[in-house]
């Protein structure tokens, strides 16, 4: 067979669904357009919330981390539930505040449900 009837054989065989437009480089397809990591709005302060963030989550002391997670144990809670409630709101939960430990308690439950 000749190298013109094989090339013809083999188009033929791939059909138009596969053909390729010339020029086209086979990548993936470009219809997806990005998405920067801030979102499709404006930058506003996003890296400075970012840097907040980072600070407000890193590493503690380990004496710091220890008693957290004695409290948290104590009233039921996870150990970022409890620091998340210290940063967000600026107090420690105390056994007293049964309340507020029942709102974290059914926001967790409802987060597990979905």
């Amino acid at each position: 067979m000749s190298e013109t009837a094989l090339k013809s054989s083999v188009i033929e065989q791939a059909g138009s669904e596969d053909a390729i437009a010339p020029g086209h480089n086979g990548g993936p397809p470009l219809d997806e357009a990005h998405r920067p990591e801030w979102g499709n709005d404006g930058i506003g302060n996003y890296f400075y919330w970012k840097a907040a963030h980072r600070r407000a989550w890193r590493n503690p002391s380990p004496g710091i981390v220890a008693f957290r997670i004695q409290r948290a144990e104590r009233l039921g809670l996870t150990y970022e539930e409890y620091t998340l409630e210290i940063l967000e709101r600026g107090q420690h939960l105390q056994i007293e505040d049964v309340e507020r430990i029942a709102e974290i308690k059914r926001a967790r439950a409802a987060k597990n449900r979905d």
